[in-house]
């Protein structure tokens, strides 16, 4: 029975997620709240677990004010409780030693496959062309955004993400360094309005078997 209705409560906050563009502006979200969502996002999956993403929040009014005419005066910006700037790390894969060093001292692996691991990722990562370890941290940052909007979901909150925005003048604005992608910015808050119900695609119409078909 409690698998049941774990199950009803996971579809619930699939189907109820909306993207919402009105927020209440005297909602709030403590730092600790968004913490633990970022806690529970970060659950998701990257290549080889290097974890790329990297999150600004901005929370502070003035700096929202700030943000609103680099996001195209999209009012979500000054009325969500806090806008979750998505970040992609171009160096995250120096952070392997530390990942893999927990999972050494949870039992998940023994040294002599983190040591074989981290010689692996510094030889693939060294001399990339930064391209592709964008379009490989760009997927990462996608699954954790993703994530984090179900999460909040779930904690009662809704969400909105958001591409529309000048990157560079972002990057600028709150000094940003070279080292660092843009995914996307996401705000998060308490709805004012509900967000539009939307259609779908037919699974039949996206979906093909073993092979894709000829036009």
């Amino acid at each position: 029975m409690e698998k049941v209705i774990n199950q009803k409560a996971f579809m619930d906050v699939i189907r109820e997620r909306r993207s919402v563009r009105h927020y209440d502006p005297t909602a709030k979200i403590s730092r600790d709240e968004i913490k633990e969502m970022l806690k529970e996002a970060t659950l998701a999956p990257s290549s080889s677990n290097l974890q790329p993403w990297r999150f600004l929040i901005i929370d502070e009014q003035p700096l929202k004010e700030k943000l609103l005419p680099i996001a195209f005066n999209q009012k979500q910006v000054v009325e969500a409780a806090a806008i979750i700037a998505v970040l992609a790390d171009y160096e995250g894969y120096k952070q392997a030693g530390s990942i893999y060093k927990k999972a050494v001292e949870a039992g998940y692996m023994t040294e002599e496959v983190k040591a074989t691991l981290i010689d692996n990722i510094n030889k693939r990562y060294e001399d990339r062309d930064r391209s592709i370890i964008k379009e490989i941290a760009l997927v990462d940052g996608g699954l954790v955004s993703m994530q984090f909007m179900l999460v909040a979901k779930a904690r009662g909150y809704d969400t909105v993400p958001m591409g529309g925005y000048n990157s560079e003048k972002f990057k600028e604005a709150f000094q940003i360094p070279d080292q660092y992608e843009t995914v996307m910015l996401i705000a998060v808050g308490k709805a004012a309005e509900p967000g539009h119900p939307t259609t779908r695609l037919d699974v039949e119409e996206i979906t093909f078997w073993n092979e894709m078909p000829s036009k």
